[in-house]
């Protein structure tokens, strides 16, 4: 059984995620507070965290902060802070996706779903050097990439950004750690992540306009889905 931790104060809410996480076979614990949560992280080893960013005794980024210390379980913030910064800084806390509210039930456990099966494949991807899509395949080791039979040109920048997202499958990655580890720069330069990622679409989707595969979140990041 996957084990849920949901740490939020809001006792309607708390109550309406406990139903549905248990209608779905979840085992659920609750925290309405940050102390409380880490030590029920500490006892009860979730799989999965549903993090509230505005708690009472202590900011979301805190216990965000304080779980990456010792675990790398997913966490999934559910917040109704909508500014960029504030999911920025989440995300460099070491948060694997944002969740703004309201949302919609069946989003959010599409994501809980998505969060458990990068988990459990987690353990392969150090491995495996080809990474396959029905577009193009991406060959880690060799630092290739092939699209309908042919070798698919990447600048050493193009490469470096696919790699970063290749290897994070469903992560979301901050628009912030990509400039600092691609460019090392701060975030006033988000013009140069959109020209770059306009090349790498235009070069590996179907539809460069719809993409499929490297995801554009709006104000937050870029992430690749598989």
């Amino acid at each position: 059984m996957t084990r849920v931790l949901v740490v939020e104060d809001d006792p309607q809410l708390v109550r309406a995620l406990v139903i549905n996480l248990q209608a779905r076979q979840y085992g659920v614990d609750t925290a309405p507070d940050g102390t409380t949560a880490l030590r029920l992280a500490a006892t009860r080893q979730p799989d999965v965290v549903m993090l509230d960013l505005g708690l009472p005794d202590m900011d979301g980024v805190d216990v965000i902060r304080a779980l990456r210390g010792w675990t790398r379980v997913p966490i999934l913030v559910l917040s109704a802070r909508q500014a960029s910064d504030e999911k920025v800084a989440a995300l460099d806390a070491g948060a694997d996706d944002y969740i703004t509210k309201p949302f919609s039930m069946d989003e959010l456990l599409a994501r809980l779903r998505a969060a458990v099966r990068r988990t459990e494949d987690a353990p392969l991807v150090p491995e495996a050097s080809l990474v396959e899509t029905d577009e193009f395949t991406v060959d880690l080791l060799a630092k290739k990439v092939v699209r309908s039979g042919r070798d698919v040109r990447l600048t050493p920048t193009e490469w470096h950004l696919l790699e970063i997202l290749i290897t994070n499958p469903g992560r979301l990655i901050s628009q912030r750690y990509l400039l600092q580890e691609v460019w090392g720069v701060s975030n006033n330069k988000t013009n140069y992540l959109r020209v770059y990622m306009a090349q790498l679409r235009r070069k590996l989707e179907k539809d460069p306009s719809h993409p499929r595969y490297l995801i554009t979140e709006p104000g937050m990041g870029y992430r690749y889905e598989g």
